[in-house]
């Protein structure tokens, strides 16, 4: 049997321009998982789906 697939990690549309605040999240079954893509083996925060729903809603209000 095959194991877990690997995260697909993606640029964040929020990350600055410069290349200097790049942010990388992928989703799962369960939320997001968010890192740095200057640090991809580093540490990785997941946030719970709810909570993400919450924080991208409160950024679309921001803007």
């Amino acid at each position: 049997m095959p194991g877990p697939l690997a995260p697909l990690w993606f640029k964040s549309s929020y990350s600055g321009g410069s290349g200097t605040e790049c942010v990388e999240c992928a989703y799962t079954s369960e939320g997001t998982l968010v890192r740095d893509s200057k640090a991809p083996t580093g540490p990785i925060v997941a946030v719970q789906s709810h909570a993400w729903r919450t924080f991208i809603r409160h950024l679309a209000q921001q803007a």
